[in-house]
């Protein structure tokens, strides 16, 4: 992978897989016996839904700016 050429958006994504996979080993190092797999499953559930949300977003803004400037299509407008 270049690394060198990853957008700014797609270099805070690795980013934040990044600080998701410390935080994840940290927890699990941290857990009492018998724990590790409920506590690793909740919190990389919980990383996982926003990584997608904080991913999704500007993804989405994007778009729903680029469909604003685009205007509505032309054509008739019904009068009823």
């Amino acid at each position: 992978m270049d690394w060198d050429g990853l957008t700014s958006e797609e270099r805070l994504v690795a980013e934040q897989a990044v600080l998701n996979l410390r935080a994840l080993n940290e927890t699990c190092d941290d857990a009492a016996d018998g724990t590790v797999l409920a506590i690793a499953e909740k919190l990389a559930v919980d990383q996982g839904r926003e990584l997608t949300r904080r991913t999704l977003q500007p993804v989405v803004d994007r778009q729903t700016q680029a469909v604003e400037k685009k205007g509505r299509p032309a054509g008739a407008a019904r009068a009823d």
